[in-house]
């Protein structure tokens, strides 16, 4: 009796930790959609970025990359775009924020496709139950870990062509040994542990081998299942994805059928069911598992492309959602208007990352030289208005009151350094720098929006100004619009044919800067740079000596 108890109280413990286990998972789900509900617009706290992470998370771009127009390397680095996509990534699944990245990365170049990504934001932002169902859904498909699936998919190539023969032939020995029992019980059960024996030091060795490569598994599962689950809630604006998604459903089937061979809980993590460990033994001794991991390997090789589209599918659905959370975060943004052409207006833009930002407008149909001193706004505004025109193109969002302008290939050549691997100087970067803007803009299509920051400022003062002023003619001269910064006043005269003159100035009130970051019209007057000097304690003599040589300069052309 005592015994019977005993078991009975073993079997109510293990049944308030399952029933623990299930509360504990209800009440986490309930509260991650209370959460959704209440903080539309929120990013949920997470730790820092790591480089590692952007990196995996840019894989699905390169793997897409050569699709056509993308924001490159350098104009991406310029505008810390990383920034803006971690401000605007709310997105649960692997799948969403890689293409929400890929999205960055890709301005159109054809309006329509954004009116039918205005369409898919604008329905879950009237549809808040439905937005929540989604996101839960993307939430269950998660994240791939440390590395991106692109990456477990291309290692997939590493283990080569895999056959079940060997398993099979493990098989037709126990069977062997199971007759050989019937001539004699004594070599038939020594004959059974031999083969037995072998077959399980096989099955360690295979599964060292592939337990590496059950991560991409576990997420493809996982995102099988929950395009089973987005099926079930459809949404109008979803109808082609859906529908496509149920397609390649359908031929990953065999990859999803029995499945639970291989991707039990005792494989991936730690369980106690005993009908698990007792499962464990058959594996070890008829590799079942490892079987199946061969039949879901060929069947992965088999549907890449289906794989790879279903990441595709799901991703655009979930950045679409983001695009709504990241326009509700903001106080104002705007939807922009497109026409064909140069010109651009912009009105009250700011940069997304900035509090209190200073917001500016302009209007302009040919290039814009900006002058003024250093801190004074120049790479702010340069920065500010790249940055919208990308999410123009991009999310079909803008930092301003309102934004109208062309389908561009969005450029730059701002924050640039010596190449120390590749043994380049300042000045040679920035010279390729500037000349894959040449290159880009001699090609046909559609017009090029460019930014450079300081125009060759690794050379001499005479060479700079003459080479800058060739370069910006011969930009201005193509189908291009042009938005660059420059110390030197001499440019303003030089490039007054082609530019439209801007500038920031700044002003010093008691031993003080005070820049109020607002864009003038026409090219900086002050000269505070040497007044500067004196504000920061030096010596009156020095001051007065350069101020000499300034105004001899400025009337004689020529240093005294």
């Amino acid at each position: 009796m005592e015994y019977i108890v005993l078991v009975l109280a073993i079997f109510a413990v293990i049944a308030l930790i399952m029933l623990k286990g299930l509360y504990d998972d209800h009440k986490r789900k309930a509260d991650f959609v209370k959460w959704l509900r209440e903080n539309y617009g929120v990013l949920r706290e997470r730790e820092e970025y790591k480089p590692e992470e952007m990196e995996k998370i840019s894989r699905y771009f390169r793997e897409h990359e050569a699709d056509g127009f993308h924001i490159d390397d350098i104009t991406w680095n310029d505008l810390n775009m990383d920034g803006v996509f971690r401000q605007m990534n709310h997105t649960y699944s692997a799948a969403g924020e890689d293409y929400l990245y890929y999205l960055l990365r890709t301005p159109v170049q054809n309006g329509e496709s954004l009116e039918e990504l205005e369409q898919k934001v604008r329905y879950f932002s009237e549809n808040a139950e439905k937005r929540v169902k989604y996101q839960t859904l993307f939430a269950q498909i998660g994240k791939t870990g440390k590395y991106s699936i692109y990456d477990y998919l291309h290692y997939l190539d590493l283990l080569g062509e895999r056959s079940n023969g060997k398993h099979y032939l493990g098989h037709l020995a126990i069977a062997a040994s199971l007759l050989c029992m019937l001539v004699s019980v004594q070599i038939g059960v020594i004959a059974l542990v031999v083969v037995m024996s072998r077959n399980i030091i096989a099955y360690f060795k295979t599964k060292n081998e592939i337990d590496p490569y059950l991560t991409s598994f576990g997420y493809i599962l996982r995102l099988l299942r929950n395009v089973e689950d987005l099926e079930k809630i459809p949404a109008p604006v979803f109808e082609k994805e859906l529908a496509e998604l149920k397609g390649c459903l359908k031929k990953m089937g065999k990859f999803k059928s029995g499945s639970s061979i291989l991707m039990s809980a005792s494989r991936i993590g730690s369980s106690g069911n005993p009908l698990e460990v007792l499962l464990d033994y058959v594996r070890m001794i008829f590799h079942i598992d490892l079987i199946k991991f061969n039949n879901m390997l060929a069947e992965v090789r088999k549907n890449s492309s289906e794989i790879d589209r279903m990441i595709t599918l799901t991703g655009s659905m979930e950045a679409v959602i983001a695009i709504g959370c990241f326009r509700a975060s903001k106080d104002v943004w705007c939807l922009p208007q497109f026409h064909e052409g140069r010109k651009l207006k912009i009105e009250n833009a700011y940069h997304p990352m900035i509090e209190n930002p200073v917001k500016n407008h302009i209007m302009t149909e040919r290039g814009v030289l900006l002058t003024g001193s250093n801190a004074s706004g120049k790479s702010t505004f340069l920065k500010t208005v790249a940055i919208n025109a990308i999410l123009a193109q991009t999310v079909h969002t803008c930092m301003a009151d309102s934004y109208s302008g062309g389908l561009y290939r969005i450029m730059s050549s701002m924050a640039l350094r010596d190449d120390l691997a590749g043994g380049d100087s300042y000045y040679i970067v920035e010279i390729k720098s500037l000349k894959r803007i040449l290159n880009d803009s001699a090609d046909s299509g559609r017009p090029v929006l460019c930014f450079v920051d300081e125009v060759l400022r690794g050379t001499n003062t005479v060479e700079r100004i003459a080479a800058s002023t060739q370069i910006l003619k011969s930009l201005a001269g193509r189908n291009v619009l042009c938005f660059a910064a420059t110390h030197d006043i001499e440019l303003t005269h030089l490039l007054e044919e082609s530019y439209n003159n801007y500038h920031f100035e700044e002003e010093i009130e008691e031993d003080d800067v005070v820049f109020n970051y607002r864009l003038r019209k026409g090219r900086a007057t002050t000269r505070n740079a040497i007044r500067l000097l004196g504000v920061m304690g030096y010596e009156e003599n020095i001051i007065e000596e350069a101020e000499k040589q300034a105004e001899h300069f400025l009337k004689t052309g020529s240093w005294s």
